[in-house]
């Protein structure tokens, strides 16, 4: 499996989900449609998933998922990025060359309205369970390898600082931030 046929995975996913901005429910989906795949591809597709979390691992959406979710952590991140994944490529692709991109998303904009966390830990997991499904087995060990980018020095700031994520994300910042100052 290629970094195209998984998106195309996620794709055929959120189009069977009830609801494809719930992205527990698109990896629910993604699991069982990936399950039914020759078990190279599923092994291949844990690859590809953690290809994507090191692509999306940058300092500007680090802070997005912080005014976001108000606060997050390494886990955290791990988790916004599994939902980024599970929002599809256009809006993946689209978000990770501008966080601020994030504000003009509907579901970005209800999360605001209504305080809820954008999170989909269960993305991180959809060859693992893919791969139990199909065969019983956990993914063999050597399954990926991740190799995370440098992170860019230019946004080591403290992300409390309102100001200057108002400054740097400000739609973000108008929607979630009160009071920016």
């Amino acid at each position: 499996m290629n970094k195209q046929q998984f998106w195309q995975l996620i794709e055929a996913a959120r189009n069977q989900a009830i609801d494809p901005d719930d992205s527990e429910a698109v990896a629910r989906e993604a699991t069982s449609l990936l399950a039914s795949r020759p078990v190279e591809e599923i092994v291949a597709a844990q690859q590809v998933l953690w290809d994507l979390m090191a692509e999306s691992y940058t300092n500007p959406l680090w802070a997005a998922a912080y005014v976001i979710n108000g606060g997050c952590s390494d886990d955290g991140f791990d988790y916004f990025r599994g939902w980024l994944i599970a929002q599809g490529r256009q809006v993946f692709d689209g978000v990770v060359g501008d966080p601020d991109a994030l504000a003009r998303l509907p579901i970005v904009q209800a999360s605001a309205a209504d305080g809820v966390d954008l999170e989909g830990e269960d993305t991180l997991s959809i060859a693992w369970n893919a791969h139990i499904t199909a065969t019983g087995e956990q993914l063999p060990t050597d399954a990926f390898t991740i190799r995370y980018p440098e992170l860019d020095p230019a946004w080591d700031f403290d992300f409390d600082d309102r100001g200057e994520m108002a400054r740097r994300l400000p739609g973000l910042a108008a929607l979630h931030l009160d009071g920016v100052a």
